[in-house]
Protein backbone atom coordinates (compact mmCIF):
# COMPACT_ATOMS: atom_id res chain seq x y z
CA UNK A 1 0.00 0.00 0.00
CA UNK A 2 1.44 3.22 -1.40
CA UNK A 3 0.92 6.76 0.21
CA UNK A 4 -0.39 9.30 -2.69
CA UNK A 5 0.54 13.00 -2.52
CA UNK A 6 0.80 15.70 -4.55
CA UNK A 7 2.74 19.04 -5.26
CA UNK A 8 1.70 22.32 -4.30
CA UNK A 9 2.66 23.64 -7.35
CA UNK A 10 -0.96 22.28 -8.42
CA UNK A 11 -2.33 25.60 -7.55
CA UNK A 12 0.81 27.68 -6.61
CA UNK A 13 4.14 29.05 -6.44
CA UNK A 14 6.77 30.49 -3.80
CA UNK A 15 4.81 28.21 -1.33
CA UNK A 16 5.39 30.32 2.30
CA UNK A 17 4.55 29.38 6.24
CA UNK A 18 1.81 32.20 5.49
CA UNK A 19 0.25 30.03 2.33
CA UNK A 20 0.70 26.70 3.79
CA UNK A 21 -1.95 25.85 5.89
CA UNK A 22 -4.88 26.92 3.49
CA UNK A 23 -2.86 24.55 1.36
CA UNK A 24 -2.13 21.57 3.61
CA UNK A 25 -6.31 21.40 4.59
CA UNK A 26 -7.08 21.56 0.80
CA UNK A 27 -4.85 18.41 0.08
CA UNK A 28 -6.09 16.94 3.13
CA UNK A 29 -9.70 17.50 2.44
CA UNK A 30 -8.95 15.88 -1.08
CA UNK A 31 -7.92 12.56 0.19
CA UNK A 32 -4.04 12.65 -0.43
CA UNK A 33 -1.71 10.94 2.44
CA UNK A 34 1.18 13.13 1.13
CA UNK A 35 2.21 16.61 0.29
CA UNK A 36 5.50 17.60 -1.46
CA UNK A 37 6.62 20.96 -0.27
CA UNK A 38 8.87 23.28 -2.93
CA UNK A 39 11.27 25.62 -1.07
CA UNK A 40 11.78 27.82 -3.85
CA UNK A 41 13.65 31.34 -1.89
CA UNK A 42 15.59 30.95 0.99
CA UNK A 43 13.32 31.52 4.17
CA UNK A 44 10.23 30.86 2.64
CA UNK A 45 10.18 27.69 4.69
CA UNK A 46 10.55 27.30 7.98
CA UNK A 47 10.20 24.04 10.40
CA UNK A 48 8.31 26.41 12.84
CA UNK A 49 6.30 27.36 10.16
CA UNK A 50 5.61 24.17 8.38
CA UNK A 51 5.39 21.50 11.61
CA UNK A 52 2.18 22.61 12.73
CA UNK A 53 0.24 22.95 9.21
CA UNK A 54 1.48 18.92 8.94
CA UNK A 55 0.55 18.28 12.79
CA UNK A 56 -2.97 19.40 12.01
CA UNK A 57 -3.46 17.26 8.87
CA UNK A 58 -1.31 14.21 9.06
CA UNK A 59 -0.08 14.52 6.04
CA UNK A 60 3.22 12.76 5.08
CA UNK A 61 5.79 15.94 3.61
CA UNK A 62 8.39 15.19 1.15
CA UNK A 63 10.65 18.10 -0.14
CA UNK A 64 12.22 19.15 -3.62
CA UNK A 65 13.98 21.90 -4.47
CA UNK A 66 13.74 24.41 -7.44
CA UNK A 67 17.27 24.82 -9.60
CA UNK A 68 16.14 29.23 -10.37
CA UNK A 69 18.44 30.84 -12.85
CA UNK A 70 21.89 31.32 -10.66
CA UNK A 71 21.49 27.71 -9.15
CA UNK A 72 24.31 25.90 -10.52
CA UNK A 73 26.89 23.26 -9.56
CA UNK A 74 28.51 22.72 -12.97
CA UNK A 75 30.31 25.08 -15.20
CA UNK A 76 29.52 27.92 -13.29
CA UNK A 77 31.95 30.59 -11.23
CA UNK A 78 32.75 29.09 -7.67
CA UNK A 79 30.32 31.80 -6.10
CA UNK A 80 27.49 30.24 -8.11
CA UNK A 81 28.19 26.99 -6.62
CA UNK A 82 28.72 27.54 -3.43
CA UNK A 83 25.07 29.39 -3.53
CA UNK A 84 23.59 26.27 -4.75
CA UNK A 85 25.18 24.22 -2.06
CA UNK A 86 24.00 26.58 0.75
CA UNK A 87 20.71 26.39 -0.63
CA UNK A 88 20.58 22.94 -0.84
CA UNK A 89 21.92 22.62 2.72
CA UNK A 90 18.81 24.93 3.96
CA UNK A 91 16.86 22.22 1.86
CA UNK A 92 18.10 19.13 3.75
CA UNK A 93 17.59 21.32 7.17
CA UNK A 94 14.49 21.68 6.51
CA UNK A 95 13.61 18.13 5.82
CA UNK A 96 15.02 17.15 8.73
CA UNK A 97 13.55 19.18 10.71
CA UNK A 98 9.45 18.35 9.43
CA UNK A 99 10.41 14.37 9.46
CA UNK A 100 10.33 14.71 5.09
CA UNK A 101 12.97 11.80 4.40
CA UNK A 102 13.88 13.12 0.77
CA UNK A 103 14.89 16.17 -1.10
CA UNK A 104 14.45 15.77 -4.66
CA UNK A 105 15.08 18.01 -7.80
CA UNK A 106 17.42 18.28 -10.59
CA UNK A 107 20.37 19.43 -8.75
CA UNK A 108 22.75 19.92 -11.40
CA UNK A 109 22.18 22.94 -13.48
CA UNK A 110 19.56 25.96 -14.00
CA UNK A 111 16.12 24.87 -14.99
CA UNK A 112 16.20 25.92 -18.74
CA UNK A 113 19.99 25.70 -19.05
CA UNK A 114 21.48 23.55 -22.37
CA UNK A 115 24.50 23.58 -24.65
CA UNK A 116 26.16 21.02 -26.59
CA UNK A 117 28.93 18.89 -24.96
CA UNK A 118 31.32 16.35 -26.75
CA UNK A 119 31.81 12.85 -24.39
CA UNK A 120 34.88 14.29 -23.16
CA UNK A 121 33.39 17.08 -21.87
CA UNK A 122 30.41 15.50 -20.66
CA UNK A 123 32.80 13.13 -18.59
CA UNK A 124 34.33 16.25 -17.56
CA UNK A 125 30.75 18.16 -16.25
CA UNK A 126 30.02 14.58 -14.53
CA UNK A 127 33.72 15.12 -12.37
CA UNK A 128 32.84 18.20 -11.68
CA UNK A 129 29.53 17.14 -10.89
CA UNK A 130 30.45 14.65 -8.48
CA UNK A 131 32.93 17.12 -6.48
CA UNK A 132 30.69 20.01 -5.94
CA UNK A 133 27.66 17.64 -4.56
CA UNK A 134 29.42 15.98 -2.62
CA UNK A 135 29.83 18.19 0.69
CA UNK A 136 25.75 18.32 0.12
CA UNK A 137 25.50 14.44 -0.11
CA UNK A 138 27.65 14.72 3.13
CA UNK A 139 25.43 16.86 4.47
CA UNK A 140 22.43 14.54 3.67
CA UNK A 141 24.36 11.93 5.72
CA UNK A 142 24.55 14.17 8.80
CA UNK A 143 20.86 15.20 8.63
CA UNK A 144 19.75 11.60 7.73
CA UNK A 145 17.77 12.96 4.52
CA UNK A 146 18.54 11.12 0.90
CA UNK A 147 18.64 13.15 -2.21
CA UNK A 148 16.66 12.09 -5.18
CA UNK A 149 18.28 13.42 -8.36
CA UNK A 150 15.67 13.95 -11.08
CA UNK A 151 16.83 13.52 -14.92
CA UNK A 152 14.65 16.40 -16.84
CA UNK A 153 13.62 16.27 -20.64
CA UNK A 154 16.22 17.35 -23.10
CA UNK A 155 14.20 20.91 -23.24
CA UNK A 156 15.23 21.63 -19.96
CA UNK A 157 18.42 20.45 -19.18
CA UNK A 158 21.24 19.23 -21.52
CA UNK A 159 23.26 17.52 -18.81
CA UNK A 160 21.08 14.54 -17.33
CA UNK A 161 18.19 13.47 -19.37
CA UNK A 162 17.57 9.70 -18.65
CA UNK A 163 18.14 7.24 -15.86
CA UNK A 164 21.48 5.69 -17.48
CA UNK A 165 23.22 9.30 -17.75
CA UNK A 166 22.30 10.14 -14.27
CA UNK A 167 23.32 6.88 -12.65
CA UNK A 168 26.97 7.37 -14.69
CA UNK A 169 27.36 10.96 -13.74
CA UNK A 170 26.89 10.14 -9.69
CA UNK A 171 29.17 7.05 -10.00
CA UNK A 172 30.51 6.18 -7.02
CA UNK A 173 28.47 8.87 -5.28
CA UNK A 174 25.86 7.02 -4.89
CA UNK A 175 24.41 5.67 -1.72
CA UNK A 176 22.22 6.09 1.38
CA UNK A 177 22.27 9.56 1.21
CA UNK A 178 22.11 9.84 -2.27
CA UNK A 179 19.55 8.23 -5.25
CA UNK A 180 17.42 9.03 -8.33
CA UNK A 181 14.13 10.58 -8.40
CA UNK A 182 11.89 9.87 -11.40
CA UNK A 183 9.00 11.66 -12.80
CA UNK A 184 6.46 10.45 -15.37
CA UNK A 185 6.37 13.18 -17.29
CA UNK A 186 9.87 12.86 -18.22
CA UNK A 187 10.67 9.65 -18.33
CA UNK A 188 8.12 9.47 -20.89
CA UNK A 189 9.58 12.19 -23.44
CA UNK A 190 13.41 10.85 -22.84
CA UNK A 191 13.04 6.88 -22.54
CA UNK A 192 12.46 4.07 -24.44
CA UNK A 193 10.74 2.46 -21.77
CA UNK A 194 9.26 4.15 -18.16
CA UNK A 195 9.23 0.45 -16.71
CA UNK A 196 12.35 -0.33 -17.89
CA UNK A 197 14.00 2.97 -16.61
CA UNK A 198 12.91 2.04 -13.22
CA UNK A 199 14.35 -1.32 -13.76
CA UNK A 200 17.58 0.12 -14.30
CA UNK A 201 17.41 2.58 -11.17
CA UNK A 202 17.13 -0.51 -9.20
CA UNK A 203 17.36 0.05 -5.27
CA UNK A 204 18.84 3.91 -5.83
CA UNK A 205 15.11 5.01 -6.35
CA UNK A 206 14.01 7.41 -3.80
CA UNK A 207 11.43 9.26 -5.06
CA UNK A 208 8.43 9.36 -7.68
CA UNK A 209 6.57 12.15 -9.31
CA UNK A 210 3.87 11.27 -11.00
CA UNK A 211 2.06 13.11 -14.14
CA UNK A 212 -0.03 12.41 -17.25
CA UNK A 213 2.07 12.41 -20.63
CA UNK A 214 0.73 15.64 -21.36
CA UNK A 215 1.63 17.20 -17.67
CA UNK A 216 -1.47 17.23 -16.33
CA UNK A 217 -3.04 14.31 -14.09
CA UNK A 218 -2.40 10.83 -14.25
CA UNK A 219 -5.07 9.05 -16.05
CA UNK A 220 -6.63 8.76 -19.47
CA UNK A 221 -2.94 9.66 -20.40
CA UNK A 222 -0.50 7.52 -22.64
CA UNK A 223 1.57 5.89 -19.95
CA UNK A 224 1.05 2.33 -19.28
CA UNK A 225 0.67 3.30 -15.66
CA UNK A 226 -0.34 -0.66 -14.57
CA UNK A 227 4.01 -1.39 -16.05
CA UNK A 228 5.05 0.76 -14.56
CA UNK A 229 3.14 0.23 -10.98
CA UNK A 230 4.57 -3.69 -11.28
CA UNK A 231 8.34 -1.72 -12.15
CA UNK A 232 8.39 0.01 -9.11
CA UNK A 233 7.08 -3.54 -7.18
CA UNK A 234 9.80 -5.38 -8.56
CA UNK A 235 12.63 -2.85 -7.90
CA UNK A 236 11.09 -2.78 -3.66
CA UNK A 237 10.26 1.04 -4.60
CA UNK A 238 7.88 2.05 -1.15
CA UNK A 239 7.62 5.68 -1.35
CA UNK A 240 5.19 7.69 -1.96
CA UNK A 241 3.46 8.37 -5.94
CA UNK A 242 3.21 12.40 -5.72
CA UNK A 243 1.50 14.14 -8.19
CA UNK A 244 3.43 17.11 -10.15
CA UNK A 245 1.74 19.46 -12.30
CA UNK A 246 1.25 23.21 -12.12
CA UNK A 247 -0.92 26.14 -12.36
CA UNK A 248 -1.48 28.02 -15.55
CA UNK A 249 -2.31 31.34 -13.71
CA UNK A 250 0.88 31.84 -12.29
CA UNK A 251 2.69 33.54 -14.68
CA UNK A 252 6.31 32.93 -13.39
CA UNK A 253 5.77 29.09 -12.53
CA UNK A 254 3.46 28.60 -16.10
CA UNK A 255 6.62 30.12 -18.37
CA UNK A 256 8.89 27.78 -16.55
CA UNK A 257 7.23 24.67 -16.84
CA UNK A 258 5.54 25.57 -20.83
CA UNK A 259 1.85 25.72 -18.95
CA UNK A 260 0.49 27.16 -22.02
CA UNK A 261 -2.93 26.08 -21.65
CA UNK A 262 -5.50 24.96 -19.03
CA UNK A 263 -4.65 21.04 -18.06
CA UNK A 264 -7.99 20.76 -16.22
CA UNK A 265 -10.99 23.05 -15.23
CA UNK A 266 -9.30 23.78 -11.83
CA UNK A 267 -6.34 22.87 -9.88
CA UNK A 268 -8.87 21.06 -7.40
CA UNK A 269 -10.08 19.30 -10.04
CA UNK A 270 -6.90 17.96 -11.62
CA UNK A 271 -5.39 16.67 -8.10
CA UNK A 272 -8.75 15.07 -8.05
CA UNK A 273 -8.58 12.84 -10.94
CA UNK A 274 -5.19 12.48 -10.47
CA UNK A 275 -5.98 10.98 -7.11
CA UNK A 276 -8.75 8.82 -8.10
CA UNK A 277 -7.11 7.24 -10.69
CA UNK A 278 -3.97 6.28 -8.60
CA UNK A 279 -6.56 5.28 -5.95
CA UNK A 280 -8.29 2.89 -8.62
CA UNK A 281 -4.42 1.29 -8.85
CA UNK A 282 -2.94 1.65 -5.53
CA UNK A 283 -5.22 0.55 -2.17
CA UNK A 284 -5.74 3.36 0.27
CA UNK A 285 -2.69 3.55 2.89
CA UNK A 286 -3.08 2.64 6.57
CA UNK A 287 -2.11 5.75 7.83
CA UNK A 288 -3.73 8.66 5.88
CA UNK A 289 -4.29 11.71 7.61
CA UNK A 290 -6.36 13.22 10.27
Amino acid sequence: MRAIGVNTWVWTAALTDATLPALTRRVADLGFDAIELPLEKSGDLTVDGVRPALDDTGLAAYVVGAMAPGRDLVAADPEAVAATQAYLRECLDLAAGIGAPTVSGPFYAATGRTWRMSAAERDAAYAEWRDHLAPVVAHAADRGVAIGIEPLNRYETSLVNTVDQALTGLGTLLGDSLGLALDTYHLNIEERSSAAAVRAAGDHLVHVQVSGSDRGAPGGDQIDWRALLAALDEVGYTGPLNIESFTPDNEAIARAASIWRPLAASPDALAAAGLAHLRSLVPVTTEGHR
